[in-house]
């Protein structure tokens, strides 16, 4: 079972809804990665981001697509690349990522609540 936190811990922890404006391969990964820049509306505007998902999502695929990320993380660099947000995602029966997104189109940037 997982730590308790507070509700106020939760309240820090910002995420939000952005839409992918593009995606490519990220070969210099240590494992397989696409990076991806992901647009969270005018108050956050572009990040970038880079996720171990090429088991289930191509580069191409990618783009239009709204995605939820972790958009108060500090900058991580990895590798050649430098990650601002953490998207987020749940393992399949084999351990592979698959995105979380919202079942319906929402404005973009907005905060889960």
């Amino acid at each position: 079972m997982a730590d308790n936190i507070s509700f106020d811990d939760f309240l820090k922890v910002d995420i939000r809804v952005g839409r992918i404006t593009r995606a490519e391969s990220f070969p210099e990964a240590r494992k397989p990665a696409i990076k991806m820049w992901i647009d969270f509306g005018d108050e956050i505007g572009e990040r970038k981001t880079s996720a171990q998902i090429t088991a289930h999502y191509h580069p191409e695929t990618l783009p239009g697509r709204q995605v939820m990320a972790v958009v108060n993380f500090p900058p991580r660099q990895i590798g050649p690349f430098m990650s601002e947000v953490l998207v987020l995602g749940l393992p399949d029966e084999t351990g592979e990522i698959v995105l979380l997104t919202p079942d319906q189109d929402v404005p973009t940037g907005g905060r889960m609540h």
